[in-house]
């Protein structure tokens, strides 16, 4: 099992089924900060994070960009999501393998929402 740390408190977060999380649904495993209510679920099968520990607040930006991201390669101008995220790296100026919303701060969220609400 991997060490996830959270960023917010420093702890170790605990690997849990995520029904802890959605009150008795499970969607799989996920690492879980309790203190913080910071949560990220894994890759299924494994216990590899689909991101970073994200709180409320996190989540929150995350999944406003989603909305706004998911469109471009669901029904826009990229025919598949490999494509949309290159872009999205190109104009963050970001390295590949770090351009992923379920990676992105606060920070990062808003300003891939100001890029991509200026259009391809």
């Amino acid at each position: 099992m991997q060490k996830v740390i959270c960023p917010y408190c420093g702890r170790v977060a605990k690997y849990v089924d995520s029904s802890v999380i959605y009150y008795g649904h499970s969607y799989g495993m996920a690492y879980l900060c309790r203190p913080c209510n910071a949560y990220v679920g894994v890759h299924s099968g494994t216990d590899r994070p689909k991101g970073s520990l994200a709180n409320a607040e996190l989540r929150g930006w995350r999944k406003a960009t989603h909305a706004r991201f998911d469109p471009l390669w669901q029904d826009g101008p990229f025919k598949k999501r490999n494509a949309a995220y290159r872009w999205l790296s190109e104009q963050m100026e970001l390295p590949i393998e770090q351009t992923h919303i379920g990676m992105f701060t606060v920070e990062q969220c808003k300003a891939a929402l100001e890029i991509i609400n200026k259009g391809v």
